[in-house]
């Protein structure tokens, strides 16, 4: 019997816990200026389905509506950045650095490049968008 991939995950102090079930989209660097300003730097992100999400323990998750066409969530307890969810699809950014392992995701694009600071540049040959791509592509 083929069991379906879960992969798990939670903020830093533990008052949010998730699990996902399926395929998570490879990792996306957003370079804008909203990320720099909720992450203190670049954020990277997997995504899935919204309804893929389950979560275990959630009682520090807390919204913030960053603009018009997005959400972020985060752990009000102890700050973790965990979530972006656009309000024109059906999906979920995870943060990387929430997830409890990544086995085989990696890095594969940087977006809004425009936005990104002066301190540092971007080496690594990843294919980069100056704006956003909306990606849910692997």
């Amino acid at each position: 019997m083929n069991q379906e991939q879960e992969t798990s995950g939670g903020c830093l102090c533990g008052a949010v816990r998730f699990r996902i079930t399926g395929t998570l989209r490879q990792i996306v660097a957003c370079h804008c200026g909203q990320c720099q300003r909720s992450h203190g730097n670049f954020a990277a992100f997997s995504a899935c389905d919204r309804d893929r999400i389950v979560f275990d323990e959630k009682r520090g998750l807390k919204w913030f509506d960053s603009s018009d066409k997005a959400r972020r969530g985060f752990c009000g307890e102890c700050g973790s950045s965990l979530f972006w969810e656009p309000t024109f699809d059906g999906y979920t950014s995870v943060s990387a650095g929430s997830l409890d392992n990544s086995g085989d995701l990696r890095l594969v694009r940087h977006i809004y490049t425009c936005d990104k600071p002066d301190w540092y540049e971007i080496t690594d040959g990843h294919e980069q968008f100056e704006g956003s791509m909306y990606g849910r592509e692997t």
